[in-house]
């Protein structure tokens, strides 16, 4: 079956595209996950992956570039939950929990009202399979950006997330910082749309970095190891996809998933 996957590879376009998309994918989420980890914005992420769903039925209703619509409503929810935290006594996960849902329901409304059913399951759950080279394009570009900037702001976001309070000490705007690490993440969840959904985005950002974090002590290893075992559980996925004809997205997290049962059981096993 292998050799055969792989000559389907070659033959069809539409499946090397969708590998290559869904690898990209993996590796950026690989880095900006284990950013997310170690700052305790986990939630967070739960919350931006579905936060961004209203900007996408705006997009389609605008005709603007999908991107574009995702950013501002995830930018938007990072500062409204802030905004609820900080000047009220509600706690920051209940600010989470009342924003991502409330944008969450105002998109699944959009979406309902401006296309087909099957769209809204494609954005919720992912089709890899159906990404065409605009999508491909975009998503390329996205990542290839989220990238540069961490290794651009590696030092800054490096010492603001192991020592906040030096961080101040020498000049950084920690706050300043924690919103970039949310348009990051905001764009991440954009580049995932089409490969493992709204839904299932948060485990391909969590599952991965929650994995290298077991066996690495340092943040650089943390993403190579992340992005690394990302890239594996998107090609792993793909293929039992395609093996056993089950939807991409899910497939490709639950290898992740598997990946991490696997190390946790060997790091107890040690200790």
């Amino acid at each position: 079956m292998m050799n055969e996957f792989i000559s389907s590879l070659v033959n069809y376009n539409f499946l090397s595209r969708a590998l290559i998309t869904s690898i990209i994918v993996g590796i950026v989420c690989g880095i900006v996950g284990s950013l997310t980890i170690l700052r305790g914005l986990s939630l967070m992420g739960d919350a931006m992956s579905h936060a961004v769903l209203p900007g996408v039925a705006l997009s389609y209703l605008f005709n603007i570039p999908m991107f574009v619509g995702a950013l501002f409503t995830g930018m938007l929810t990072s500062f409204l939950i802030g905004f609820i935290s900080q000047n009220s006594k509600t706690k920051n996960d209940a600010a989470i929990g009342i924003t991502f849902t409330a944008f969450f329901s105002i998109g699944i409304i959009l979406i309902s009202q401006i296309n087909s059913s099957t769209d809204l399951y494609h954005i919720l759950f992912g089709n890899i399979l159906a990404v065409t080279k605009s999508a491909f394009y975009t998503t390329s570009i996205v990542s290839i950006i989220v990238i540069l900037c961490v290794v651009i702001f590696y030092k800054p976001l490096h010492l603001s997330t192991f020592d906040p309070i030096a961080a101040k000490m020498s000049g950084l705007n920690t706050r300043l910082i924690h919103y970039f690490v949310m348009m990051l993440l905001a764009l991440v969840t954009v580049a995932s749309l089409q490969t493992v959904g709204i839904i299932l985005v948060v485990a391909l950002l969590i599952t991965p970095s929650s994995t290298a974090f077991l066996i690495t002590k340092s943040l650089k290893t943390m993403m190579i190891v992340a992005s690394t075992l990302s890239a594996i559980s998107a090609a792993c996925g793909m293929y039992i996809s395609y093996l056993y004809n089950l939807p991409s997205g899910a497939c490709i997290v639950l290898v992740s998933c598997a990946f991490y049962i696997l190390v946790f059981t060997i790091h107890k096993l040690k200790n």
